[in-house]
């Protein structure tokens, strides 16, 4: 999910990435930017930090200030991160609401009508709503090796980034235990308490379900996982590499249907573009769907050709998380529910 600037992929690739995101003009969920100004949750509320406050982001840049920040801005994601923390944010951007209100699945367990929401829709950046909450930090994720910050405008970054310092947390072609051990340390930085029991029982959580989820990858080696994303015209077949989910699963043994090379090389690395003709491409066992909100989900494709696919007869199609939630205990259920898949599966590719 590289940004338009970075990497060499179109806007509707840069939407595809980690998952095939997809669909260029269909990016999420309404723009509704009102919302009240008050971050927020009923969520215990981490510890104040004293004193200086200093966080060396992926980037390599070290962000100094006073005291830790207060007013934080965020990618929508990554403030469901903290928030799993007891942090809360003040403003976000990215997909928040849907097009009925409700909250979007990259907003976590965020009460979002306490959030003001800056943006909702890709190159949506209210930046003078971002001054009026005064912001001490912005943080957001990055896709691409360049420290571009996820959905922060190409057209408008430098007068967002001369407001408040910036902070990126790579998803890039690293692990997803790395990612989430940053977003601990950052939790960390602002406050939150990682020794509590909730955190560690959350992390233990996690690496039982990673263990469960290797376990089934050596049970059932022949059992065929791909990851795919629907649009109207396109169904993307995402590879392995540079996905924090994906590259995970793959290192736990999971055995993930990899695109053509050539293919990947078109999309600079991400994923390959089918036609709905020719969706039946590589055979699957499991078909691991994307879950945001920004794509067609598997109960409303109405391709015949999908409708044939062995995966799909065989009910074999669960939901992925191609942008997880970075939190301990909103990772957990993404490796449980591919080892459940794994150990039922019937081998039908």
């Amino acid at each position: 999910m590289p940004n338009a600037r970075a990497t060499h992929l179109t806007r509707r690739g840069i939407l595809a990435a980690g998952g095939a995101l997809g669909l260029g003009a269909v990016l999420a969920a309404c723009g509704d930017e009102d919302a009240s100004k008050n971050g927020g949750s009923d969520s215990t509320k981490a510890a104040e930090k004293s004193g200086p406050w200093t966080f060396k982001d992926d980037r390599g840049t070290t962000v100094k200030l006073d005291k830790a920040p207060a007013n934080i801005v965020a990618f929508t994601g990554v403030a469901a991160a903290l928030f799993d923390y007891g942090i809360e944010v003040k403003g976000v951007f990215g997909p928040t609401k849907t097009k009925d209100g409700k909250a979007d699945v990259q907003a976590g367990d965020m009460d979002i009508s306490k959030l003001t929401i800056l943006g909702n829709e890709w190159g949506q950046f209210n930046i003078e709503k971002y001054a009026g909450l005064a912001p001490d930090v912005l943080v957001s994720t990055m896709f691409d090796s360049a420290g571009t910050l996820w959905y922060v405008p190409e057209e408008s970054k430098d007068k967002i980034l001369k407001l408040a310092p910036s902070v990126g947390v790579s998803v890039f072609d690293i692990q997803m235990p790395k990612p989430l051990q940053r977003m601990l340390e950052l939790a960390e930085s602002l406050g939150a308490d990682v020794k509590s029991a909730k955190i560690v029982e959350a992390k233990k959580k996690f690496e039982t379900a990673a263990e469960r989820l290797r376990k089934a990858a050596k049970a059932r080696p022949e059992i065929k996982v791909l990851a795919g994303s629907a649009s109207q015209d396109i169904f993307y077949v995402s590879g392995s590499n540079f996905s924090i989910d994906l590259e995970y699963f793959k290192a736990l043994g999971v055995n993930i249907v990899e695109p053509s090379a050539k293919a990947l090389k078109a999309s600079g690395g991400w994923f390959e573009n089918l036609s709905w003709e020719n969706v039946d491409k590589y055979a699957a066992d499991v078909i691991i769907m994307d879950d945001r909100t920004s794509t067609i989900q598997p109960a409303d494709i109405t391709e015949a050709t999908w409708k044939k696919l062995p995966a799909v007869k065989a009910g074999q199609v669960i939901a992925r998380t191609p942008e997880p939630i970075l939190s301990y205990d909103k990772c957990t259920p993404i490796l449980d529910n591919l080892a459940e898949a794994i150990e039922n599966a019937k081998k039908v590719a």
